[in-house]
């Protein structure tokens, strides 16, 4: 089937761009999934209260040497923010996470005019790319990154620049995102070596929480402490943006008028990211402490928002009424 671009320009303008909340608020007193970004690309038919409530397990092996360590929890924030693809996913709110979640796949993806059947994905579309579209509707299943390293499509042995040189074809041209800084190229390689089947828990599935999304900005500020302490201040202000969209998720489900305190509380956090981020760029020395003093507050603004959690979109009981609406 021909693509059609213009109706693809429609489809990005009139269903795609309002998704984007960013650290923006409905106020909502009732229930409604309209304000969860992920709730926006589940498959017709889906559990909507297991797909939200919930995410896969991550299948990752802890490396061992600190440099190594370094580069995973790079790619780690990486793979986790729309800022990394870029052009109209990054505008729809879609990350490498939307359709590999947890590393793996992700069976309840539906992205329409970019999906056939659920978890399936046309790579080669013009509604992401303007580089590697081929005039046909070809969905294909998305691969489980943490399965077997012999099924999967390209190579990972480290000694070996394909996963790398596959990465930044899928970033550049598949998604038409820009450049990325070389620490993430590298670290979303190390990451996705680091995957593996025999680190997969028990449990495939674990609660999706505040306080995932919340470690996840922890993690990505960490990385870009280290980042500042390696003088690459392009890679540092790129996992500070990927810790700001860590926090957005987090505030798009506290969609209650009584949620003040904890909106408060990441609008602060937020608000101190932007700022140690403009002394970054102006080449002011105290960017890293202003870094040190995010993750000394950390424990304290992140235990307030948790205990939050009765009243937000986190609660499965507030998720249950939304996802039974029609």
């Amino acid at each position: 089937m021909d693509r059609k671009p213009a109706a693809a320009r429609v489809l990005i303008a009139r269903v795609l761009l309002p998704a984007l909340a960013g650290l923006a608020l409905s106020g909502a007193a009732a229930p409604d999934l309209s304000v969860i970004h992920a709730a926006r690309w589940l498959a017709p038919g889906a559990d909507r209260l297991a797909a939200l409530a919930s995410t896969r397990a991550e299948c990752l092996t802890p490396p061992r040497d600190p440099e190594t360590a370094y580069r995973v929890e790079v790619g780690r924030a990486a793979f986790r923010t729309p800022l990394l693809l870029g052009g109209q996913a990054a505008r729809a709110g879609i990350a490498c996470e939307s359709c590999h979640q947890g590393g793996r796949s992700n069976p309840d993806f539906f992205f329409p005019g970019l999906s056939g059947a659920p978890g399936t994905a046309d790579v080669t579309s013009s509604l992401f790319s303007s580089h590697r579209d081929d005039g046909i509707d070809n969905p294909k299943p998305i691969p489980d990154l943490s399965g077997p390293k012999d099924r999967l499509k390209v190579p990972q042995d480290p000694a070996s620049p394909a996963l790398e040189s596959f990465i930044h074809g899928l970033v550049t041209q598949e998604f038409d995102g820009a450049e990325p800084p070389p620490a993430v190229l590298a670290g979303l390689a190390a990451y996705v070596r680091a995957l593996s089947p025999e680190a997969c828990p028990a449990e495939p599935r674990r609660a999706l929480r505040a306080g995932t999304y919340a470690e996840g900005a922890r993690r990505a500020v960490r990385a870009a402490s280290l980042a500042l302490d390696r003088k690459d201040t392009a890679t540092a202000l790129f996992l500070l943006g990927a810790a700001r969209g860590q926090l957005g998720l987090i505030n798009e489900r506290f969609d209650q008028p009584t949620s003040v305190r904890p909106r408060a509380a990441l609008r602060a956090a937020d608000a101190d990211l932007v700022a140690a981020s403009t002394a970054i760029r102006a080449g002011d020395g105290r960017g890293g402490e202003r870094l040190a003093v995010w993750l000394a507050q950390f424990p304290a603004w992140s235990a307030a928002v948790e205990a939050a959690e009765p009243d937000s979109l986190f609660n499965p009981k507030r998720l249950a009424e939304a996802a039974a609406k029609p």
